[in-house]
Formats: C-alpha cells, structure tokens, sequence
C-alpha cells in the first residue's frame, strides 16, 4: 500500500514539473526569441501551418520520437514505458497549449522585454525539469529517444542530447527561412536555452542539497 502511495505521489510530482516545464515553454514562445531545442521544431512547423497548434505539433514530434524509440530497441523495447510515455506525452502538449492560453494577455513591447521573458523562460523550465527529475518516474520522448540511441550506439547520452539539440535548432531554422523567409521559431533565445537550463538545473540541484545538509545539521 505505501509502495502504491509512493509511486503516486512521485507521478503527481512529475505532472507538476511537467506543467510547470510547460509554462516555460508557453514564456519562450511570447519572447518570440526561439523557444528550446527539444520545442523549437514543432514551434518553427506551428508558426508555417496553421492545421495544429503549438501543442498539436509537439504531440506529433513526441510521436515521431517514440517511433524512433521502438524501431531501435525492438525487443529491448518495454510496452508500458512507451504507452507511459505516449500519454505523458500528449498530457505535455496539451498542457503547452494551457499554458501559452494562460500567458495570452501579456504583451511584449521591446526588446528588452523579450530578453527578460526568455530569461525567466529559462528558469521556469529548468525548474520543472528539475521537478520531473525528482520525481523520477518517467522521461518525455525526447530524452528517452537520446536514450536509446546512446544504448544502440554506444555514444555518451549527454553527447547524443548535445548533438540532437544542434540538429533541432538547424532543422527549425531552415522551416524558418524557407517557409518564412526569417528566423522565428530558433534565435538568440534557443542559443541561450541550450546553454542556460542545463547550469540552471545544476544551481537547483546545488541549492538543494545545500538546503537538505542545513537542515541535517539544526537538527
């Protein structure tokens, strides 16, 4: 019983870190500075075709991920951690959309602003990744897909998501400047979020633990 209490509780803190992910999302997207490299594709592809949304597209990227995810594991490959992920998933791009709603009355109105939006945009989505990581339950596509490709090949993880994250804001900055005829979807802000979340994450985890030996020790 405590075992089924604790994997629930450990979900629920994953939909918060997801939500709260979202929100930093949702705040790159008004700095119209670029979003993530993990968004910045489906962001570029919402900005050209009207047919999804934001969150729309992001689902379909997710699926295209998961794909990705099962044709290289094959047997290897665990059902209900892709069924986990496919809903996680979904509840992420919907929860995008929520987000981008709630955030729809503020108005950006120089540059200045942009920056501090896209800055702040860091920090929240940081903040639910480190939430996400806390609760330890589940990866989004994504990474899970950088996963598999690290187990398939051999290669470092964080040099197959350094590599990935490359490759979206390339790949988001050609829709751009093909369907658009400019940068929209991948700028300065998608530079700076690949950058700035993973040190970001470290400062949280460093704060943490520095909290946790605190209290430790009054006690």
């Amino acid at each position: 019983m405590k075992n089924h209490i604790n994997i629930i509780g450990r979900y629920g803190l994953f939909l918060i870190g997801l939500f709260i992910a979202s929100m930093g999302v949702a705040f790159s997207s008004k700095a119209g500075l670029g979003t993530s490299p993990v968004a910045s594709v489906p962001y570029s592809v919402s900005l050209v075709s009207p047919l999804l949304s934001f969150g729309g597209w992001l689902n379909l990227f997710s699926v295209i991920q998961i794909i990705i995810q099962v044709v290289l594991l094959r047997k290897k490959c665990r059902p209900l951690e892709i069924v986990i992920q496919t809903i996680l998933a979904f509840v992420y791009g919907y929860l995008t959309d929520f987000s981008c709603w709630l955030i729809r009355g503020i108005t950006v109105n120089s540059y200045v602003e942009q920056f501090a939006y896209m800055l702040l945009s860091c920090v929240i989505l940081a903040f639910g990744i480190w939430i996400q990581f806390k609760g330890g339950v589940a990866m989004l596509p994504g990474e899970a897909m950088n996963r598999a490709i690290s187990i398939v090949t051999g290669k470092k993880y964080e040099n197959i998501k350094i590599a990935f994250d490359v490759l979206y804001i390339v790949i988001s900055a050609v829709i751009c400047l093909v369907f658009l005829g400019k940068l929209e979807g991948v700028r300065e802000g998608s530079i700076l979020s690949a950058i700035a979340i993973g040190n970001i994450i470290k400062l949280y985890n460093y704060l943490f633990h520095k909290f946790r030996k605190r209290k430790t020790n009054i006690k």
